[in-house]
């Protein structure tokens, strides 16, 4: 049986998605890259937001469309969606075939009338080899109050140090040259199975097991848990990249507070400050709530002074959307769509500034990229440098580059700075 597998949200879904995948090819079914080729679809949804719950449903819907049209014979629909709505979901699409839970991937197999067997997780179709994500855990027990995430997923669970570190060695056995390990809060990593928070020993496992030149990008680590300490280590390490995604959410104190976090704007600064100190070129991820409850203008203009004057590289910025079950929902002071767009475009516009100027510092130094794709038409090949996540940052263009080799380390000059890319030329020693 041929099955079409879409998946939905973020990085940490996509695992999911690939783990599922190795479970059916265990079992006996073609995992297949065209929806026309299969007799089963099945969507792995992400429940996080409702523009996101939206989007999902429509394509359930569409899904339903080509059923009726004969042209699948069963539609699943899995994650955390499910978790989140399971039981009115059920009602309202009564033709789906295949409920499951996020985690419970075991279950599909069963559905589909098969028994699970020892798997090892799969890739998604488009999925580049290079650059895999490493999931070092489940769930998060920080309840900020705007956020529906330790309703779905629960508490903050880790995977055990010799787990994660066997399943980055086969990821680099698959050809990974990046490893970004992922979760909803990495810095609470292994406090529920060692008894405190272990990161650096998780890294330490890592570094010591994968070859030297495979790069250990971190991705979501909550402000209130990253110390001079771990700055120093990551500013120290040989294989952890000078990349850090922390999501703050906003400055302003009353407001942190509002939303169930302990820092204040002194603690950020300081340690935004203490990075941007330790080294001028650390590359810094952040993302921003606007329009929160309550939120005043002067209260948001503190995020646009954070954002200058600590030369954040990188911004994700969302509209606040109030969710439903969460106490930020329930909170006065709600704004309207038009002040939480305008505050939106302001921080953006602003953002694209600031990215410009970090960009142009690069301007005639040498970067080494790792080259994901190549334009044989332009003569030019696009890459990643340490300060580019994939999927989210920018790209760096290597004018004359078609001759290079997908998934190498290149040394590159830049020439060129845009607001999000950069573009340069190969270095030949």
């Amino acid at each position: 049986m041929n099955i079409y597998i879409i998946s939905l949200g973020c990085a940490k879904n996509s695992v999911d998605s690939e783990n599922l995948i190795g479970m059916l090819r265990a079992a006996g079914f073609r995992v297949v890259d065209s929806i026309d080729e299969a007799q089963v679809a099945i969507v792995n949804t992400c429940g996080f937001i409702q523009p996101a719950v939206e989007e999902n449903v429509d394509i359930i819907l569409d899904l339903e469309r080509l059923k009726e049209e004969g042209r699948l014979q069963k539609i699943g629909v899995v994650g955390c969606l499910v978790n989140r709505y399971g039981e009115e979901l059920k009602k309202e699409l009564p033709s789906v075939d295949i409920w499951s839970q996020a985690e419970e991937w075991e279950s599909v197999v069963r559905q589909l009338g098969a028994k699970p067997s020892n798997w090892q997780r799969g890739m998604l179709p488009g999925t580049r080899p290079w650059s895999r994500y490493l999931k070092v855990g489940e769930g998060c027990d920080s309840f900020c109050s705007y956020c529906t995430i330790p309703s779905i997923r629960g508490w903050a669970r880790s995977y055990p140090i010799e787990v994660l570190t066997s399943e980055a060695s086969r990821l680099v056995e698959e050809g990974a040259r990046e490893i970004c390990l992922v979760g909803q809060d990495l810095t609470v990593y292994g406090r529920d199975v060692y008894g405190k928070p272990s990161l650096i020993a998780l890294l330490d496992s890592l570094t010591a097991s994968l070859p030297q030149e495979v790069w250990l990008r971190l991705l979501y680590l909550h402000p209130a848990r990253v110390d001079e300490r771990f700055i120093d280590y990551i500013s120290s390490s040989k294989s952890v990249l000078p990349y850090l995604d922390i999501p703050i959410q906003h400055v302003e104190g009353d407001l942190l507070r509002r939303m169930n976090r302990k820092e204040n704007e002194e603690s950020l600064r300081t340690l935004f400050g203490y990075i941007r100190k330790k080294n001028p070129l650390f590359a810094l991820r952040t993302t921003f709530i606007v329009g929160f409850p309550g939120e005043t203008e002067e209260q948001f203009e503190k995020v646009l002074d954070f954002a200058e004057d600590m030369e954040i590289d990188r911004v994700g910025a969302f509209a606040y959307c109030a969710e439903e079950g969460t106490i930020a929902a329930t909170l006065p002071g709600q704004l309207s769509s038009k002040i939480k767009e305008e505050r939106y475009n302001r921080l953006m516009e602003l953002q694209s500034e600031i990215s410009l100027r970090r960009q142009s510092l690069f301007v005639g130094r040498e970067l080494t990229v790792l080259v994901e794709t190549i334009d044989n038409e332009d003569n030019i090949a696009w890459g990643r440098s340490y300060r580019d996540a994939p999927e989210v940052d920018g790209l760096v263009g290597i004018m004359e580059g078609a001759h290079l080799k997908e998934g190498a380390f290149v040394k590159v000059k830049i020439t060129e700075a845009e607001e999000y890319d950069l573009l340069g030329v190969e270095v030949v020693s």
